[in-house]
């Protein structure tokens, strides 16, 4: 029999060959034609004869193809962004992250700020809805705590912080006076960079803070203790928070099996079986998640492919796309733009900057 990857891509090769209507395809189809897409996100380019150059900035589409509208190098690799309600944007550095920055779609710098001694950035920065508070996930090296620091937006230093009750917290999402925060509860250490250690131990968990007072509510967990909690969107209709899964189990068919999605309304965090159409389809990893009118849509990175799920129908037929990891939602949620590794599909496919990599996720302006 073909190993399990073989399998994977032929099946999703079949689906595209048989013209399998794809969900995104299908609501873009109904919809008048958009605005040309310019996305915040940060990139790594080819260097000739040296290592990729880390970049964040500005791409716009320009027919079938996105182009380059403003670029800066950064120190290392990127990873989330956030927009104030002034237009400037935030970066902050892939954990175990250093830095983080503010700056302006043109491109030029406003701030940067580098960690405190003892503590690290975890990958997500996000304004309080009047932009006068940041929160920051970030961790202490001397006993991997996670917490929600609390910065400001101009200076970017440090103001308080809300411990999360766990360890590797990851993104966050603020929906009314709540904010949720997944704790992806992967043990790490600083000297080790992002070597998983012990992971018999992990410990994922969702948490919830209220933003007028600082309390927090949970912790609450899957039943499966190997499944990572890392990003999050909601769905407004249904009132639901929509979690992005990374599987970390030992073997790798047990990975390949696992749920790429769960969800939390309010009381109860749960998963979704995955597509029973093929094997391993999603093979155990969703890059990013983001929210559709019927539910969620994932990017399976590892599966090169795009994965909707509908409240009422269940799982559409995958979207074939290379390295898929980044989702941008418009200002209409019916459209989403998705990266991948040479190409975007946005209800069809268009090509990225030749020699960029777009990292993990993306954010429309």
């Amino acid at each position: 029999m073909a190993p399990l990857d073989t399998r994977r891509r032929r099946w999703l090769q079949a689906l595209a060959a048989a013209g399998a209507f794809p969900f995104l395809a299908a609501r873009a189809a109904t919809t008048p034609a958009a605005a040309p897409w310019r996305l915040a996100l940060a990139w790594s380019e080819e260097a000739p004869g040296a290592e990729r150059v880390q970049c964040t900035g500005v791409w716009q589409q320009a027919g079938d193809r996105f182009e380059v509208a403003a670029r800066r190098v950064v120190p290392t690799r990127a990873h989330g962004l956030a927009q104030l309600p002034s237009g400037e944007l935030l970066t902050v550095a892939r954990r175990p992250g250093l830095w983080l920055q503010r700056w302006s779609p043109d491109g030029q710098l406003r701030r940067e700020a580098w960690a405190e001694p003892g503590r690290q950035f975890n990958g997500h920065v996000l304004p309080s809805a009047a932009g006068g508070v940041l929160y920051s996930t970030e961790q202490t090296h001397d006993d991997n705590a996670g917490c929600v620091a609390l910065r400001d937006p101009l200076t970017l230093a440090l103001r308080d912080e809300w411990p999360t009750g766990g360890t590797d917290c990851h993104e966050m999402l603020r929906v009314g006076d709540q904010l949720f925060v997944a704790n992806g509860g992967v043990p790490t250490r600083p000297e080790t960079g992002r070597a998983k250690l012990a992971l018999p131990t992990m410990d994922s968990s969702l948490v919830v803070f209220d933003l007028r007072t600082g309390q927090r509510r949970g912790p609450w967990r899957l039943a499966d203790p190997r499944l990572s909690l890392r990003h999050l969107a909601w769905h407004a209709p249904s009132r639901t928070l929509g979690i992005a899964l990374q599987a970390e189990h030992d073997d790798p068919a047990q990975r390949a099996r696992t749920p790429l999605l769960a969800l939390f309304d309010g009381q109860v965090l749960s998963t979704v079986a995955p597509p029973g159409d093929a094997p391993a389809v999603g093979a155990g990893y969703a890059g990013d998640i983001a929210a559709t009118p019927e539910g969620f849509v994932l990017s399976a990175s590892r599966a090169g492919a795009l994965l909707g799920w509908s409240r009422n129908s269940g799982w559409a037929a995958p979207v074939p796309l290379a390295e898929a990891c980044a989702l941008a939602t418009g200002a209409e949620v019916s459209t989403t733009c998705a990266l991948g590794a040479e190409r975007a599909w946005a209800g069809r496919l268009l090509e990225l900057p030749p020699g960029c990599k777009p990292d993990n996720h993306a954010l429309v302006l």
